[in-house]
């Protein structure tokens, strides 16, 4: 609806060759599921160590020093991803149930880990996780931290999941149940979970030398190291792994491989394609440089802004909330989302316009030796901001000046934005619960506007 039918492909292998490059990710890519089952990997190698204290010895290390891993921490990474195996066979809007419980576990494993960090941590209290100035305090303002800290670092971490967030919206029962668990529900548990990952990691700090432990896994196993004949740290720190191992399972899914070619990938074959492929990215080495890597997990709002931005404009603003539901399916010059040559090339000029001036940025933060001048680097903090802004205006205005007359005559039409909506839900929406109505998809095959393709 925004790209054009095959312009659609742009957005799509954006984001799959980003997620492709060294230390660049996505939410639901080869490296971002690599990266999340090692760290189950490593949740699972953590219950098999609290079983075992001398599990190193017992699965003896056959891989080289430089892999940056261990023979049984790769053992746990297969026995995670066998587990995870079922759950990728599962279509996403069934696993609701599944999603409540491992949700609930999450925050339960996560608070009882807060409250043992901080009842435990003795006279020396927190460690200088909290007081020591970060790194980019010496070439900015206090201000611009906090913007950074908002823009870049959270809204960036989740902007994957701000674009993607209508693959599961859709299966709201009522518009506002999709709103406002976004509205309550994202900000308030991503901003527990940093605090409580920060006061956990300062928290323990001083316990490990002054080492800041910033994985969960890492401070569960060097708990057990710390203490291998203590069967109660021992069974606390397998509880806490298995509840971690819950949290880490479910996130694969084959979306993004799926748009590519949906006639011969569904969401299954994708989300099987990824897990398969997932090891060629070597997530363990992604582990062992998690700095640079969260770095750009955040800086790609870079690249989301834009696509979010123009999204919002097009439903909004051009589209006037109507959208043409026949037509999406419909891959020829009959669909009023072909443009040209299938293309919005107005959506391709806005992106550019949102993208463009924040690379300078977005380079040196994730190579620190590039050194660019503070305007950019200041620009690159509003990354999301700037980018949803600029491109979403861009696109509005290429639409008014080169107004997609057949895209406007279906807008500008005599029914209203909620009659359109009510007469593509009477039209599409399953009549039996079993699924879309046959008759109704020979009406759509056979109507003068042209067969879908789809």
């Amino acid at each position: 609806m925004v790209w054009g039918m095959w312009g659609s492909q742009f957005a799509i292998w954006n984001r799959i060759f980003l997620s492709l490059a060294k230390h660049i990710t996505d939410r639901i890519s080869l490296v971002w599921y690599g990266f999340t089952a090692w760290i189950g990997g490593e949740c699972v190698y953590v219950i098999l160590q609290s079983w075992d204290p001398n599990l190193d010895q017992h699965i003896p290390n056959t891989l080289a020093a430089s892999t940056g891993t261990t023979s049984a921490y790769f053992v746990g990474y297969v026995i995670f991803m066998l587990i995870s195996a079922p759950f990728a066979w599962i279509r996403p809007h069934k696993l609701a149930t599944f999603f409540y419980v491992a949700s609930t576990v999450t925050i339960v494993c996560f608070l009882s880990l807060l409250i043992w960090a901080l009842a435990t941590m003795g006279p020396e209290g927190f460690g200088d996780t909290i007081s020591s100035a970060p790194p980019k305090a010496a070439a900015t303002s206090v201000g611009w931290l906090m913007v950074y800290g908002i823009v870049t670092t959270t809204i960036g971490a989740i902007s994957a999941g701000i674009l993607n967030q209508n693959d599961y919206a859709r299966f709201a029962k009522r518009p506002r149940h999709a709103i406002l668990s976004q509205a309550i529900n994202f900000p308030t548990f991503s901003t527990v979970s940093s605090v409580i990952g920060i006061l956990v990691t300062a928290a323990t700090q001083n316990r490990f030398g002054g080492e800041a432990v910033w994985n969960p896994p890492s401070l569960l196993s060097k708990l057990i190291a710390e203490s291998p004949g203590s069967s109660g740290t021992r069974a606390a720190c397998c509880f806490a792994a298995m509840g971690l191992v819950v949290s880490q399972i479910g996130i694969n899914r084959g979306f993004d491989l799926a748009a590519t070619f949906p006639r011969y990938i569904d969401i299954r074959r994708g989300a099987y394609i990824t897990m398969l492929l997932s090891v060629v990215v070597n997530p363990w080495q992604l582990a062992n440089t998690s700095t640079i890597f969260l770095t750009v997990l955040s800086s790609y709002s870079v690249f989301l802004g834009p696509m979010v931005g123009m999204m919002v404009s097009s439903y909004l603003v051009v589209n006037k909330r109507k959208i043409n539901v026949d037509d999406l399916y419909i891959g020829g010059i009959h669909g009023i989302y072909w443009f040209t040559a299938g293309i919005n090339w107005r959506s391709i000029v806005a992106f550019f316009v949102g993208c463009a001036p924040l690379l300078p940025g977005f380079i040196s933060a994730v190579n620190s030796e590039i050194i660019v001048s503070v305007g950019a680097t200041n620009l690159y903090d509003l990354s999301f901001v700037y980018g949803f802004v600029a491109s979403g205006f861009v696109y509005f205005l290429l639409h008014v000046v080169f107004p997609a007359l057949a895209l406007d005559s279906f807008v500008n039409n005599s029914m209203t934005a909620r009659q359109t909506m009510s007469h593509y839900r009477e039209r599409w929406d399953a009549v039996d619960g079993s699924g879309i109505d046959e008759q109704v998809v020979v009406e759509a095959v056979d109507s003068p506007v042209g067969p879908l393709k789809s």
